[in-house]
Formats: C-alpha cells, structure tokens, sequence
C-alpha cells in the first residue's frame, strides 16, 4: 500500500526538497503552500494552493481521498533570512503562528498518525564561540534574541500538548541554517550562503561585496540533501520532543564569504557595514540525531560547489532579462 503524505510549505526551498525525497522513496505526496515552487512546480503528485492562515484552507489540505494521510510535514511559515527575521517581527509572530495553531489542531482531530514539525535552532540564546554544547533541553529556560525563535518554541508546545492530548506522534527537527540549489536568492528574504553566492556571482574579480557586522559572528549550514535526510529519518524514529539538525563545521561569516569566492575562483574584497547579525554564535548537540543514524554528509565548500553554479545562473538569467 503506497504510503501518503502532506508537506505544507512544498513552494519553499526545504519543503519542495523534501517533496522530491519522499517521491523517491515511493510516496504519494500532496503538496500545500500559498505558492507554487518557482523552479520545481510539478514536484508533487498533487499541488493545492491554500493560504494556511486560514483554518477552513488547513482542513481542506489534510483531506485525502479514503481518508487521512499517512504522515504530515508541517515546514509552512512566514520566514527568510536575517534582514527579514529583524524586520518583520509581526508577520513572523502573527502569520505563522496561525499556520501552526491551525495545522496541528486540524491534524490531530482528523486523526493522522505522524506529524512532524519544523522548528529552528533560532530558540536558542544568544552564545559565545566555544562555549559548551547546548542540548535541546537547555533551551528553556527561554531566551531566543529574536521572534521568529519565540514563535517556534510557542509551536513545538502547541504541537506536543496535541500529541499529549490526541495521540498523535508527533516529531520535531530544530533546523539549522540550510542551503542549496533552488532557494531564495534575491530579494531580502535568502539566507547568508545564498546572499553571499549572489554577492559574488554579481561582481567581477578583484571587488568588493558588503557583510553585515564584523564578520566574527559564527553559523554552522546544513546542505539540503543532509537536512531532508534527517527529517525522513526523524520522522520514523523513537525520538520524541525537539532534535537538533546540524552539520557540526562552525565558520565565521567572514569564512563563509571566503569559501564562496574560493568556489567562484574570485578575488574578493569584504566591506564591513552595519546591518542585522543576529546572535553571536550558536553551538548545540547533535547527539539525539545521530542516535537515530544520521551524518552530515555534505561540509561547507562541497555544498557551496554544488550552489553557487545555480547561483550564477540565475545572476545571469536576470542580466539577460534586465537588457
């Protein structure tokens, strides 16, 4: 009996990526968002276009022929990068929380077995390079910097609380920064290594491109394909409450920049300049997930191999266009 499943968020970067996995692993998948994927909108079996805001339109996605799916993935939300996170706190708290109120009250009623939701390491205080590992339950007592890391937390006891009261299992990944091909890429809304892809594809040998800050603050980035990998494998695991996603290479925003140029065989120069930086480092355990049998696979300058061509691309794709 083919297995269905329901990925809400399938018109984003994580979403359709994952909508390709589980096609590929035999699934019958249903695809919601309130847009289609730009380059990949034919991913899923079937594509429904829902604002999932709106409770009545969170019902309607869980509704499958013969009854409910198999398994939800609940990656729908109001997000970007940090200049988004810092500048629409509202949207982030209202739009988003809607979404996953009205996701996991419909899903746990209509009685679907699995559901998984998407939380971020944003839930995490703000911390200094090299300090100590921090587990997933040290992240209360709370004190994310940001909304967007508020919202999530709210969400995972929303979606724990409907697992307490329904039954429903109930798994949740705590994303770190992910990246790859057929993301968002322009506009305010990309993570650092596609921004910094971008940056670089723009300019000629030997320029210069602006980073927010000092450079000094530390992320660790997930390739795409890892973070998929480790949500199917969450997904049918034991481990119950939030998991870290994570590859364990830390590098400062200035490293990243530099791993990207190197890929792009470019000399760049790096302009400091104010903007919003977001924490100082992050550094958090990754143990609960490798318990369930997952590694990351891809480290920075392989993934940055495998995106900035695509990067480039579309650089040059919207020149081309602007003549």
């Amino acid at each position: 009996m083919v297995t269905r499943a329901l990925v809400c968020g399938a018109g984003g970067f994580i979403g359709m990526h994952l909508v390709k996995k589980l096609r590929g692993l035999g699934y019958w998948v249903r695809g919601v968002d309130i847009k289609p994927h730009e380059w990949s909108p034919d991913g899923a079996d079937e594509f429904t276009q829902l604002d999932l805001r709106v409770q009545d339109n969170c019902r309607e996605a869980l509704h499958a022929d013969g009854g409910t799916f198999d398994e939800v993935y609940q990656l729908a939300a109001d997000m970007g990068g940090m200049g988004f996170i810092h500048s629409a706190e509202t949207e982030i708290m209202h739009n988003s929380a809607l979404i996953n109120i009205y996701m996991t009250d419909q899903a746990a009623r209509l009685g679907v077995p699995r559901y998984f939701f998407s939380s971020s390491v944003c839930v995490y205080r703000d911390m200094q390079p090299g300090e100590p590992e921090m587990t997933e339950a040290e992240a209360v007592p709370a004190n994310p910097d940001n909304e967007y890391g508020w919202e999530k937390l709210y969400s995972e006891r929303v979606a724990l609380a409907y697992a307490r009261r329904y039954g429903m299992q109930v798994r949740i990944a705590r994303f770190q920064n992910c990246y790859g091909p057929e993301g968002t890429w322009t506009g305010g809304r990309e993570k650092a290594p596609a921004a910094m892809c971008r940056k670089i594809a723009e300019i000629a040998d030997g320029g210069t491109i602006d980073v927010w800050g000092d450079g000094s603050a530390v992320r660790s980035y997930t390739y795409v394909s890892d973070m998929v990998d480790g949500i199917y494998l969450l997904m049918h695991s034991g481990l119950h409450g939030a998991v870290n996603i994570g590859c364990p290479q830390y590098v400062t925003v200035d490293e990243l920049a530099q791993t990207a140029a190197r890929v792009a065989g470019k000399r760049v120069r790096i302009k400091h300049v104010d903007g919003p930086v977001g924490v100082h480092s992050r550094n958090f355990s990754n143990e609960r997930i490798y318990s369930a049998g997952w590694q990351a696979k891809v480290y920075l300058e392989d993934g940055i191999r495998a995106t900035y061509p695509w990067i480039e691309a579309q650089v040059r794709a919207a020149r081309a266009g602007a003549r």
